[in-house]
């Protein structure tokens, strides 16, 4: 299935669509995604704290605003889940930077392993997505995927280091 690319024109005509397409990161000619969780990682470490308590309570506002705005993106863009609609990347991965060490092998390693669940979207994510569908679809699976990163790397670091 062929998804045509909106013009930066679309993704800034509507506050619900700045927020979707990531202020401009979903805009990116390839990989949107990787640039939304880019986003998410810039986000995380301008927040002057290392509080998991306050991202994660930023995250649940992010999250409740990702909902409305992939919503609204989605019904104009005729896409329920467009690509460049990058906001679940954003708000999934500021969940786990809540929650990782601020170190960068493993923020590094959380990039990678959510990059790599987010892409492959392993069960129940697809199921989940079709499910709720609209904003509430869009934004579950990145959560998803983001506790699959969670775990993965608690394990790895419970049997490796």
């Amino acid at each position: 299935m062929i998804v045509f690319r909106p013009k930066p024109a679309f993704a800034f005509s509507h506050p619900a669509h700045i927020v979707a397409f990531g202020f401009g990161a979903g805009l990116a000619p390839f990989a949107p995604g990787t640039f939304g969780t880019l986003l998410g990682w810039a986000i995380a470490w301008a927040v002057p704290t290392e509080s998991a308590g306050l991202l994660l309570i930023i995250a649940a506002a992010l999250f409740l605003l990702g909902i409305w705005a992939c919503e609204i993106t989605g019904r104009h863009l005729g896409v329920p889940d467009h690509p460049g609609m990058v906001w679940d990347e954003v708000v999934a991965f500021l969940v786990i930077l809540a929650i990782v060490p601020r170190e960068y092998f493993w923020q590094l390693a959380a990039f990678v392993a959510f990059r790599f669940f987010d892409i492959v979207k392993p069960p129940p994510i697809r199921f989940l997505e079709r499910r709720y569908g609209g904003g509430l679809g869009v934004m579950v699976d990145d959560i998803v995927a983001a506790l699959y990163t969670l775990l993965l790397l608690a394990l790895v670091r419970r049997f490796f280091f």
